[in-house]
């Protein structure tokens, strides 16, 4: 069961990203505050969720939230800065479009760059540990889902529509086919694809 706060006396925000590991698209990043006693039978950490209820989740989380915003950084910059750069450029922005300012932001992994003076806490895998960090995920996850099923009409070869640009082996050899297109993360190299071996005796 997910814990509802990390502590009771600042307002905390939850900051998650999607898209990190991506080799076509934006990472989109989402920082969201709640409120205190906030809490869905149906929220935990985006993977963990089906498409469906992500979805239901996400307007959910929109209407209860105290506040939210989403926020997102483009490939060619992730080329140009890197993507651990990209994603806390990103979560910035988001944090940055907060209506209500946060005065602890806690923060989905092990590593972030402070905002401002605002205080952060690292948590690994806390958007499976705090409310707010996973509906952040959330958030993050339904947003760049959506941007990518919109880039997947433009570039239907890719199948966007399922892997979401992650590099899964039908969009490994969709660019092994037909190259890769302006959306895709020219810095990020592809695995090998990995020959299908036979046993000739059997």
């Amino acid at each position: 069961m997910l814990k509802p706060f990390y502590q009771n006396e600042l307002m905390e925000a939850g900051c998650d990203e999607a898209g990190r590991g991506c080799l076509a698209g934006p990472v989109f990043a989402a920082a969201v505050i709640l409120p205190i006693n906030f809490n869905h039978p149906l929220l935990n950490d985006s993977k963990q969720v089906t498409e469906k209820n992500r979805n239901e989740l996400r307007l959910i989380i929109e209407e209860s939230a105290i506040a939210f915003a989403v926020a997102s950084i483009d490939n060619v910059e992730i080329d140009k800065i890197n993507i651990l750069k990209a994603s806390f450029k990103a979560m910035h922005m988001a944090i940055d479009k907060l209506k209500k300012k946060p005065q602890l932001l806690l923060i989905d992994g092990n590593r972030f760059y402070t905002y401002k003076k605002t205080p952060h806490r690292c948590i690994i895998q806390g958007d499976a540990i705090y409310t707010s960090i996973a509906a952040a995920s959330i958030l993050a996850k339904t947003y760049r889902d959506d941007y990518m099923l919109k880039l997947h009409k433009k570039f239907p070869q890719y199948s966007w529509d399922n892997n979401k640009g992650y590099g899964t082996l039908a969009h490994r050899k969709a660019i092994e086919q037909h190259g890769q297109c302006k959306f895709h993360r020219k810095s990020f190299r592809l695995r090998p694809i990995e020959p299908v071996l036979f046993n000739t005796n059997s």
